[in-house]
């Protein structure tokens, strides 16, 4: 319910994640995720968010984060929904999914994690076809009234710091 006297907050940030070009198809043509772009641009890994490779999935974190630490987990090969995946696919994802949480904790010390996937749009699965697992550090009091009173978080952090401390709490 919105408060009578107080209809929007203006949240300006939240417009580059709106009108990111990477979310749609490229002037080119690709249509691929916002996520195989960046596996394919070349860039350096600090460069992109990327936290971990593996041999089928990796870490990258979240350019739009809900909390500071905010990663998300995702096989490299672009597929919408788990029943996809295949064996390795599986097994490597919930074991990175289990690092990613690991790392959170060393780097963040969070009173607790949220991990969860949006499968389908009706889900609210921005990206639905690539499939990625979220990973959402959480403090008690992080949903503040910026969030109650206006759909928007404050994250205290710029996401080169957070490459670095995730990196850094990498479990060996």
């Amino acid at each position: 319910m919105t408060h009578p006297l107080i209809e929007h907050i203006w949240c300006g940030w939240r417009n580059a994640y709106i009108t990111d070009p990477s979310r749609k198809a490229t002037p080119d043509g690709d249509t691929r995720s916002v996520f195989s772009r960046i596996l394919a641009s070349g860039l350096a890994d600090r460069e992109t968010g990327i936290v971990h490779r593996g041999e089928t999935c990796f870490a990258l974190l979240n350019n739009f984060p809900y909390t500071v630490g905010h990663t998300m987990v995702l096989p490299y090969r672009e597929v919408p929904d788990l029943e996809d995946l295949d064996p390795g696919e599986v097994g490597e994802l919930w074991a990175m999914v289990t690092d990613t949480v690991r790392a959170v904790k060393s780097a963040y010390a969070p009173q607790g994690v949220n991990v969860g996937i949006n499968l389908g749009k009706a889900a609210g699965g921005s990206v639905g076809q690539h499939l990625h697992v979220h990973i959402v550090p959480r403090w008690m009091g992080d949903s503040n009234f910026m969030a109650t009173t206006a759909s928007t978080r404050s994250i205290p952090e710029p996401l080169d710091d957070t490459w670095q401390r995730i990196t850094s709490g990498w479990p060996s």
